[in-house]
Formats: structure tokens, C-alpha cells, sequence
């Protein structure tokens, strides 16, 4: 009987000690290792990938935002628009709508969102990208596709007393390729644009 209880003791303590060192390798070295490492070599991306101006966070590279008029949920003509979002681009509410493509409710929304964008920048229909009427996976996608930005540019570059030009090339400078090369599609992050915009618009 002692000797059990000797050897139930001595397991005990062993699985106490290994659990002890776990929780320090685990939970406490292996976060701090990680973590440093992320703020030496990642350290933007650790951080969130803040967007500044003027010395100030605006937003995240991450994350879209709604660019409409001062307390209105109406598109602000002077900046370049996103992708729909069903949940207004709320980080704490991401999602798709998870309605189906035969749902007549996307249906009827994508139709809608194909006229008001197309009337919106003064084009055809016809000319409308996807991305411009269908909402992303996430709701808060921060990019667009290089045709949603282009059809925007003459409206942009009007509503801001700018060349449509060098709206234009503003465009091409901030639309990123494919991930390595192969991976997803050609994109345009509209924070970063519609800071460019700005700042070129305070330059006349």
C-alpha cells in the first residue's frame, strides 16, 4: 500500500512538473518569442498595417472603410468607393450576406447597386466590374480591382478640380500585382489611393 501510494505520489509530481514547464514553454516563451519576432522583422503587419496622415491613424491596409458624405450613407463623389458592404465595413461584424446567387434579394440588390454605380460615375452598365456590385467574403475588403478604380476616375478627378490624367496615374501607381505572381488578382487599395488623391489635390 505505502509503495503505491509512493509511486502515485512520485507520477504525480512528475506530471506537475511537466505541466509547469509547458505552461512557461507554451504559454509564456513561445508568445514572447513569437511576438518579438513579429515587432523586429513584421513589425507594420504586427501592428495592424496602421495607415498615417498628417501624422494621424486613418485606417488599416487591412481593413475598408465607407467613403460617404459627412452623416450620410450617400457616396462621396470626391473619393474613390469600395466594394458594397453589407455590414458598412464594421470590423466587428464581418461576413458575406450568405445569400445564395439564385437568392431573388442579391438578386435585386446587385441590379440596384449596377444602375446606382453606373449612374454614379457616368458610365454604362456594361462597364461596371463585379467587384463594383458584389460585396466581398469578409465585408470589409480594403481593395478594388483596377477597372472599378478606373471607371471612377473621371468623377474622382472632377469633384476634386484635378487633371483626369494624373488621377489616372495615381491609380496605375498604387494598383498592386498578383501575390507572387500567380496568386489572386491585380488590386488597388482605396485608402491609400484616396490619400493620394488628397494629397494631390492640396498640392494645387
Amino acid at each position: 500500500m505505502n509503495t503505491s501510494l509512493a509511486t502515485t505520489g512520485r507520477l504525480a509530481w512528475a506530471a506537475l512538473r511537466m505541466l509547469l514547464v509547458l505552461t512557461v514553454v507554451t504559454g509564456v516563451l513561445y508568445p514572447l518569442a513569437v511576438t518579438g519576432v513579429g515587432q523586429v522583422v513584421f513589425h507594420d503587419q504586427a501592428n495592424g498595417s496602421i495607415v498615417k496622415a498628417d501624422g494621424r491613424e486613418v485606417g488599416s491596409r487591412l481593413i475598408g472603410q465607407s467613403w460617404n458624405l459627412p452623416g450620410s450613407h450617400q457616396p462621396d463623389p470626391k473619393w474613390f468607393q469600395g466594394r458594397p458592404s453589407h455590414s458598412g465595413y464594421d470590423p466587428l461584424s464581418t461576413g458575406s450576406s450568405q445569400l445564395g446567387a439564385s437568392d431573388p434579394t442579391l438578386v435585386g440588390d446587385v441590379r440596384a447597386a449596377l444602375k446606382q454605380v453606373a449612374a454614379f460615375n457616368g458610365v454604362p452598365e456594361s462597364e461596371v466590374p463585379k467587384d463594383a456590385v458584389t460585396g466581398s467574403a469578409s465585408a470589409i475588403d480594403p481593395h478594388i480591382s483596377p477597372d472599378y478604380a478606373g471607371i471612377q476616375v473621371k468623377r474622382v478627378a472632377e469633384a476634386n478640380g484635378l487633371p483626369a490624367a494624373e488621377v489616372r496615374e495615381l491609380v496605375d501607381e498604387h494598383t498592386d500585382g498578383r501575390t507572387l505572381g500567380f496568386m489572386g488578382e491585380p488590386h488597388v487599395n482605396v485608402l491609400e489611393l484616396n490619400i493620394a488623391v488628397r494629397d494631390l489635390g492640396a498640392t494645387r
